[in-house]
């Protein structure tokens, strides 16, 4: 079967390696990102059979994320898959942040989820079912201290998440949400030699796993992905 694949917030690491393993298997793959060159780049260079669409996106512009979708029916239909993987974070506690800047995170990680999931959600009511995945991170289900824009932000994408599992699983429509506990292997992460670093294109195997469930009855809503004895522990809930 190929896939209508959303990656909401793409860009160098992790969100690259999920569009090239969902190529790799066949997907269509829409890129939403602001940065018109770096998507429209990686379109190009996506590998066969699979097939890549810009889009250019502002995830906290509610038009534009609809829009988007629009625009990736008409080139490859109804979507089937989503991935919720943009952030925004202002590293500041609670007396040193702006409302501006708390809301900013909100916009992305809340509200730009939010509208993601409605679209590609009444997508999968008309065709039968799909899949949601949210990209979490450690501050998804323990704060870290003086983040409080990032970690209100994340806490609110999980609550999403579990809702629309519960509300939609037995239609069909599998959610998921990945915690990422630990640094990604980017561009400017400065020592590629930690062991501890995170291998962006072994986390998307992760995630086509998720997309590969199939049985309504047992689905896997939640993976920590961590790597180093520094990091919380692994948990893994089924409904």
């Amino acid at each position: 079967m190929t896939h209508t694949a959303v990656i909401a917030g793409v860009g160098p690491g992790l969100g690259e390696s999920l569009a090239r393993k969902f190529a790799a298997e066949g997907c269509q793959v829409a890129l939403f990102a602001r940065s018109a060159g770096y998507i429209e780049e990686l379109a190009e260079k996506l590998p066969a059979p699979g097939e890549g669409l810009a889009v250019q996106t502002d995830l906290t512009d509610i038009e534009q994320i609809r829009k988007g979708f629009t625009a990736v029916r008409e080139a490859f239909g109804a979507v089937d898959v989503l991935v919720n993987h943009a952030s925004a974070a202002s590293w500041k506690g609670l007396m040193d942040v702006s409302v501006e800047e708390f809301e900013q995170s909100w916009a992305v990680n809340g509200r730009g989820a939010f509208v993601c999931s409605r679209e590609a959600v009444s997508d999968m009511l008309q065709t039968g079912g799909g899949t949601v995945i949210f990209t979490g991170a450690t501050s998804s289900v323990r704060s870290l201290g003086g983040a409080i824009g990032f970690t209100a932000a994340k806490f609110a994408a999980r609550g999403m998440a579990m809702d629309i599992a519960q509300e939609f699983g037995s239609e069909g429509i599998h959610v998921s949400h990945v915690v990422i506990d630990g640094q990604i292997d980017t561009p400017g992460v400065p020592d590629k030699e930690d062991e501890t670093i995170l291998d962006p294109n072994e986390m998307a195997e992760t995630y086509w796993h998720l997309i590969k469930q199939d049985d309504v009855s047992t689905q896997p809503f939640e993976v920590h992905i961590t790597n180093g004895p520094q990091n919380s522990e692994f948990i893994w809930l089924r409904w």
